[in-house]
Formats: C-alpha cells, sequence, structure tokens
C-alpha cells in the first residue's frame, strides 16, 4: 500500500522516537495535518498559540530532556514567527528541528501569496542543515540529517516541504545514480583531548596556587567530576547563568552566578585567582574573568570552534566534560584547603546572608527579592524552573539555590523576553511528573505568558504532576530596561516606554479554568507559594512587587547594596535619587569593564552557556 510523503514524515519522525512535535497549523502543512490525522496523532501535535510560542516550547522541551525538540509550522508567517525560537535554541546550543511547509512548486517565483524564500530567511538560523525536499525520494536522507544534524552539533535544522510535495505518494530512493540512501541512529561518541595536551594541563592547574572554576551547561553531565576537582585543587566554582543546575548551590564552595546578574563571591574569586579552569562554558563577558594578564588559563569545551574564544587559555582541551575531567583528575596534585578556600566558603556563607537581609528590607507594596527568596526555601527537589528575561532573572540568579536534581533555564545568550511560561510548558511534556515553576515579569507575561496559559488549560490534565506555577511580578513597569537606563545612561524612567497596564493575571488564570490569586502584602507571600505548590491544576501567582528594588550589580560591597536597597525602598527621595545617580558612577568604577570605557554590557541578565 502507498503512502504519501506526508505519512513518510511522521513516520521517519517515530523511528526517531520523537513523542512531540510543538506546533501551529496553517495550509502550508495541510498534507502533515492530514497525515497527523492518518497516525492517530503519533507523533503527539501539541497546538501552540502562536509559531514563536510552538518554538519556545520546543527549545524548553530540548533543554529540560536532552532530546531533540520539534516543531512545525505553515509556509511564510507561520515559518517566520517561529524564527525567534529558533534562534533562542542555535544561540543557546539546543538541539531543535524545524518542519515548515512552502508553497506548491508550480508557484515558486510567481509572487504567490505566502510565498517567501525560506531557504535564504532560514540558512543562518539553521546553518548547519537547512533542505528543501522537492521530490520524495530525498526522504528519508532529509530527515535523518536534520535529526542526527541537531543532535551532534547541538543545533538547529530544518526541513522544508512545498504543499504540493506533502501530497506525493512516497517513493524511497533507489540503487541508481544520484539517489541518496539513508539509516537510522544516532552513533554514541565521547571525544577526549590527547595525552599531552591533557599533560600539560595538570601542568597549570598544578602550578597555581588560587584556582577559580568556572562552569556552564556543558558541565552537566560531569557534576562528581566537577566537584572531585574543585576538591583537590582547592577551587572555588563560579555558574555561568545556563550551567546555574550543572553543581548544587548547597556546597560551601560554589560561589553562585557569574556576571552582572552574579553573586560578589564569583566577582571575588574571579578577581583574586591566579589559576582558571573553565569548563563547557562560553560566557561572554571577559570584564568578570580574572585580568587578561593574570591568571594562567585552561579550557574544557567539546566544540572545537568554542575554544580559545572568551581568554588567553594557554590549553584548549577539546572533548566531553566528563571523560575529559576523569583522564586528568588522575594527574591532578592535591592542594592544602588553606586560606584560598576557606575565604572562599566565607565569602558565600556571608553572601547568602547578605540575600536574605536583603530579602526582608520592606518595600512597597512588595520586595520582589523577598519573592524569589521564599521560594527558595518550597522549592520542591525535583522543580523544573524557568525564568524569563527581564529583573526575574536578577532575582532566579541571585536567590534561587538549586539543589538536589533541580533543573532550571532560560534565554542564556539570545536573552530574549517571553520564553519563560512556553518553556515550562514544553518541560511538562518532557517530564509530565515532575513540577514546573516559571518566574516571569509582567512585561514577558503580557508579551507572550497570558496566551500560552490557554496552552496549558487545554493539556495540564494529561500531565501526572499538575503543577505548573507561573509567578508574575507585576510592577507595571519594564523594570531592567528602567534601572539599564538609570545605570549605564544616567537618564531617568522615560514612562512612555517602560510604563504598562495592570492586568489581573489571576483571574485571567481562574476564568480559564485554572487557580490563582493576587498578592498584595509581604505577610501572604509564603502563604500564596504554598497554596501554588499544593493546587490540583496549573496555578497563576500575580505577585504586586515594587520597581523600586534596584538590581545592583555584584562588585558594589555588602553595605553599598544593602544601603542603597534601604534608601530606594524606604522612600527617601533625597537618598533614593543619589543612589539612581550614583549607579552608573558605581558600576563605572567598581567593574573591570572601566578599562573599556565604552563597553555597555547586556544587562536583560548577565551570562550565557
Amino acid at each position: 500500500m502507498s503512502i504519501k510523503v506526508s505519512d513518510f514524515v511522521l513516520r521517519r519522525l517515530r523511528e526517531w522516537d520523537v513523542e512531540h512535535v510543538f506546533a501551529y497549523a496553517g495550509d502550508g502543512i495541510n498534507g502533515l495535518l492530514a497525515a497527523w490525522g492518518r497516525a492517530d496523532d503519533h507523533p503527539r501535535f501539541i497546538q501552540a498559540r502562536h509559531e514563536e510560542m510552538a518554538a519556545f516550547e520546543a527549545v524548553g522541551y530540548a533543554k529540560f530532556s536532552g532530546r531533540v525538540g520539534v516543531c512545525a509550522a505553515t509556509s511564510g508567517p507561520g515559518a517566520i514567527h517561529l524564527l525567534n525560537g529558533l534562534y533562542d535554541a542555535k544561540l543557546d546550543h539546543v538541539p531543535v528541528v524545524a518542519i515548515v511547509g512552502q508553497t506548491n512548486r508550480s508557484a515558486m517565483g510567481g509572487s504567490y501569496q505566502q510565498e517567501v524564500d525560506l531557504l535564504s530567511l532560514y540558512k543562518d538560523v539553521a546553518s548547519e542543515f537547512c533542505e528543501m525536499v522537492t521530490v520524495p525520494e530525498q526522504l528519508p536522507n532529509v530527515i535523518d540529517r536534520a535529526m542526527r544534524t541537531a543532535y551532534a552539533k547541538r543545533t538547529v535544522t530544518a526541513v522544508i516541504i512545498p504543499a504540493d510535495v506533502q501530497e506525493l505518494d512516497y517513493t524511497p530512493p533507489t540503487h541508481a545514480f544520484k539517489m541518496v540512501p539513508s539509516s537510522l541512529g544516532m552513533a554514541s561518541c565521547t571525544p577526549v583531548p590527547a595525552d599531552a595536551d591533557i599533560a600539560r594541563a595538570a601542568e597549570i592547574l598544578n602550578a597555581g596556587e588560587k584556582v577559580a572554576i568556572l562552569i556552564g551547561q556543558g558541565a552537566r553531565g560531569a557534576r562528581n567530576e566537577v566537584e572531585q576537582a574543585a576538591d583537590v585543587l582547592g577551587a572555588g566554582v563560579a555558574k555561568a547563568l545556563l550551567g546555574k543546575d550543572a553543581l548544587p548551590d548547597d556546597l560551601p564552595y560554589v560561589t553562585g552566578s557569574i556576571g552582572l546578574l552574579g553573586t560578589r563571591p564569583s566577582y571575588e574569586l574571579m578577581r583574586d585567582c591566579d589559576t582558571l579552569l573553565v569548563i563547557g562554558s562560553s560566557f561572554p563577558y571577559t570584564q568578570f574573568l580574572p585580568e587578561l594578564d593574570q591568571a594562567r588559563a585552561v579550557q574544557i569545551d567539546i566544540d572545537p570552534s568554542m575554544v580559545g574564544l572568551r581568554y588567553p587559555f594557554e590549553v584548549n582541551l577539546v572533548g566531553d566534560a566528563s571523560a575529559t575531567l576523569r583522564r586528568l583528575l588522575p594527574l591532578l596534585e592535591r592542594k592544602k584547603h588553606g586560606e584560598w578556600r576557606n575565604k572562599i566558603e566565607k565569602d558565600t556563607a556571608r553572601w547568602w546572608e547578605v540575600m536574605q537581609r536583603r530579602a526582608s528590607v520592606d518595600a512597597d507594596p512588595i520586595n520582589p527579592e523577598y519573592v524569589a527568596h521564599a521560594l527558595d526555601a518550597v522549592l520542591p527537589k525535583n522543580v523544573m524552573l524557568a525564568a524569563d528575561s527581564g529583573s526575574s532573572a536578577n532575582w532566579y540568579a541571585r536567590h534561587l539555590r538549586m539543589r538536589g536534581q533541580m533543573r532550571g533555564s532560560l534565554s542564556g545568550t539570545l536573552a530574549t523576553m517571553g520564553p519563560g511560561v512556553p518553556y515550562v510548558i514544553g518541560a511538562k511534556f518532557a517530564h509530565p511528573d515532575r513540577p514546573a515553576i516559571a518566574l516571569v515579569g509582567d512585561g514577558a507575561m503580557q508579551m507572550n505568558g497570558l496566551a500560552e496559559l490557554i496552552t496549558a488549560a487545554k493539556y495540564w490534565s494529561e500531565w501526572q504532576d499538575p503543577r505548573l506555577i507561573v509567578a508574575v511580578l507585576n510592577n507595571q513597569d519594564l523594570n531592567q530596561v528602567t534601572w539599564e537606563m538609570r545605570a549605564m545612561s544616567g537618564a531617568p524612567q522615560f514612562l512612555p516606554s517602560q510604563a504598562i497596564p495592570d492586568v489581573p493575571y489571576a483571574d485571567f488564570a481562574r476564568s480559564i479554568g485554572l487557580d490563582g490569586v493576587r498578592v498584595e502584602k509581604p505577610a501572604e507571600v509564603e502563604a500564596a507559594w504554598h497554596r501554588a505548590l499544593g493546587a490540583d491544576r496549573p496555578f497563576v501567582i500575580d505577585f504586586r512587587t515594587d520597581p523600586a528594588v534596584p538590581p545592583i550589580p555584584p562588585h558594589a560591597s555588602l553595605d553599598q547594596i544593602e544601603a542603597a536597597a534601604v534608601a530606594v525602598l524606604k522612600g527617601d527621595s533625597d537618598r533614593a535619587n543619589m543612589v539612581r545617580q550614583g549607579i552608573k558612577a558605581k558600576v563605572q568604577e567598581m567593574l573591570p569593564g572601566n578599562r573599556h570605557p565604552d563597553h555597555r554590557p547586556d544587562t536583560r541578565h548577565g551570562g550565557a552557556s
């Protein structure tokens, strides 16, 4: 019995163990939609409210599952809408395959409705593999290469299928000239560096007296080895934001996040070290690393194109983080846990005390730091966390401590607004038995989150654990940009661009069958978290937070941080204005970046992978 190209596409996805495709319908993929009907919705068609959200959900699924995320959209506008989510995947090195429709082959070049040159449009975002299927015999090779390349390169690939090709009878490639047969499967490979390079790296690390380790998401599978390396070297470990869940925060030598949204102990770890080991991170902000002539440095990364980018490394080890560290560890000489390590642990413990004090400062009406700090105390041990870009990323980075098997992510490199809610929806399809929490600003919620609550309402009853919590920091301000203007430009808040409407987020959730509560007093915060964590369906908490809480950089002194927070929050207008005016000077004075006076870091959040 013959099958159509569209039937074969879905069959091949099933053979690659694809269980979900995040998508939105359109006539450019009508053939695929019909095939889904014939296939009894296998793989599952997960209907987002917008193609960009479908892409973000595929990214969230991939980030929290480790598997390829697949999204699909129609031709023209649908394919265009996918792009932001696809770039989010590409820049964060996440495997995603996009399947998009195209106008009929007979209409191409005719300025036909919804005709867009998708090969040109996608050639950057899917630069590793982007192909248009024009005859059935190209399949299965195109699907296989798209899947295999996405996995192998940890990137975005795209398959474009014209509408009329979807309807053709499928005929496999034959044993003939210019036919390309294909096969399923992805061979496992664990690359490791040469012995000579390992030995050189060990020599550098053994010579150091003050060793600092920086890890990113590439170290996630090497937790045990990183812990052993830190113990042997007497090192502290800082984390880029995408690597926040790569090592628990309850280890006393883990200094937390690095960057403009990072912690002071991480800043001082880099400022004072004489040796640096970077594992699985492409953290981009050089000004938060040691002075360029200060530390001897070694890097471990699985991608040869990503080594040597951020610092003058003496040795670049290209290989899997876990396997490379296992080769390196026997060559390392144990260092005494003396003054250096003791200082790291003492500074880290003091930082968490300061976070507690900052969270306890009164605000009008609620301190957003208290919202995050109160959540930290009640996080389920297997929670999946997502933060949106904006000030919510500050509090995610600084107040939420990863422990045990907790997972977390955000848009690390693109730093785009709006992925928080779709990320956790994708995560719930990856792990329907685990709770998920998104910490988002009201700007991001209005941009994307509100509509995507409808997606959660459509599917939540299928999840074994129904808990999906969306916490909205409702301060009626695009807050991160407001503070960015004050700190980096010395400009006051420009209300026409920054002020946004107050929306009853919890009321909207209840109106579509979910649950929620509005919280307007600090005394209600902890009860709201407990209520949400005990809910039998997705839950929205609308926290009315104070936009005057400043995300002051970590290199300000601890006393200055607290004084600034108190001055702004207590309503002392003269002192508050001094603080606001002084933030710019404080950043320029204390950042290593003042060596480059034209540098203006992206303060949506301060760390990538």
